[in-house]
């Protein structure tokens, strides 16, 4: 039984903690809010600033929002970096800044504790089923050491490289994922204004070379208008963000990515950024003054 440290227990958070303590680990929480009961009768522990996580866990898990959220818990006032001790190791499971990453790795191997970015891909759906792809930064040690752990949360577990490398895998995959969702909105908009049935559209792609997870998945968010967030525009926002940030220090163009992230900047200018990301399609549907399909 590992004793585990849990900071951030949102729509992701909390059911990854969740499988953490199926797999009968300790755990010990931390979150602006009040953590869901079910752990805390599972036998959870929940503690009042993350230092007291650290002090209490070996490893300590960190899954919140964006990269000035981590850098408060870790070096904030009673933060994680407050409570380590030599040995332990700190794993954010963020999507962050690659950059900022390899300040905060450096700063916590300084208390001579070692350091892990592994963001996840996969959603509340990957969350809840264990099935999340997790790619990993840091040494081979610490990643052997936690691997049991991530083997509770994911199923592709890869590591990538070095500090920050984790990060810049999911920044990737953020590219990827937009695309797709654009890609897919609009043909769905382009068959349904043709006057074609969107879900039997959907349905005969999913057989041909245009399948994808995210014709399945997003495509029938779309065609059903079920846009309850698994990911927030919001937060695919901050990815892409963190993408051009990153093409721009690069020296590098990213057009089709930017075009994603104009679209989402649209969605959230109409009050739309707390929606799933699917919802993209409400700014080509805007734009176009028709719907794939009707609420």
């Amino acid at each position: 039984m590992a004793k585990i440290g849990f900071i951030g227990l949102g729509i992701m958070g909390a059911p990854m903690a969740e499988n953490l303590q199926k797999g009968d680990h300790k755990l010990y929480l931390f979150d602006q809010k009040n953590p869901p009961f079910s752990l805390i009768e599972g036998g959870a522990t929940v503690c009042t600033s993350g230092a007291e996580v650290a002090k209490r866990a070996d490893i300590i898990i960190v899954m919140v929002p964006d990269t000035p959220h981590v850098d408060a818990v870790l070096f904030g006032e009673n933060g994680v970096a407050a409570g380590l001790s030599e040995g332990k190791i700190v794993v954010d499971m963020s999507s962050i800044s690659p950059i900022a990453t390899k300040d905060f790795a450096k700063r916590i191997n300084a208390l001579k504790c070692d350091y892990l970015d592994a963001p996840v891909s996969g959603g509340e759906v990957g969350a809840k089923a264990a099935s999340l792809t997790i790619m990993v930064g840091g040494p081979q040690a610490a990643f052997d050491q936690v691997q049991p752990l991530f083997q509770l949360m994911g199923k592709n577990i890869t590591l990538v490289g070095g500090n920050g490398d984790g990060q810049t895998t999911k920044v990737a995959n953020q590219i990827i994922v937009a695309l797709n969702i654009q890609a897919v909105a609009e043909a769905l908009l382009f068959a349904s204004k043709a006057g074609a049935d969107p879900a039997k559209v959907r349905q005969a792609l999913m057989g041909g070379f245009a399948a994808s997870r995210i014709l399945e998945v997003h495509g029938e968010r779309m065609v059903k208008r079920t846009f309850n967030p698994g990911f927030r525009i919001e937060l695919h926002q901050k990815d892409l963000n963190l993408a051009l940030q990153g093409a721009k220090a690069l020296g590098i163009s990213l057009p089709n990515t930017a075009t994603a992230q104009e679209l989402m900047n649209s969605c959230a200018a109409h009050g739309l950024g707390g929606m799933d990301h699917s919802a993209l399609c409400r700014a080509i549907e805007i734009m176009s003054n028709h719907q794939i399909a009707e609420a």
